[in-house]
């Protein structure tokens, strides 16, 4: 049990900050007048974006088929050098 005093500060400090959060909040929670908000998001919904705003379309990407291919570095083929194993 004595291997677990060392999270008695931990807790004890927790357990202060959320009653400090709950009564600092409580002055917080006023009315809100519902018909002022919705006026006040259908203004700001209604306003036109400047142009310089807007995002470009996206381009378009190629569809992977899902087969790596490396590209080759040895030029043309030359005869007797194969590097399979015959």
């Amino acid at each position: 049990m004595e291997i677990l005093l060392w999270l008695v500060p931990a807790a004890v400090v927790t357990v202060v900050a959320m009653l400090w959060v709950g009564w600092a909040g409580r002055d917080g929670r006023r009315e809100v007048d519902r018909d002022v908000a919705a006026q006040r998001l259908g203004k700001a919904l209604a306003k036109e974006l400047p142009a310089g705003t807007r995002r470009p379309a996206a381009p378009a990407r190629d569809r992977s088929t899902g087969i790596a291919v490396r590209p080759s570095n040895a030029g043309p083929a030359r005869h007797g050098d194969d590097r399979r194993a015959s």
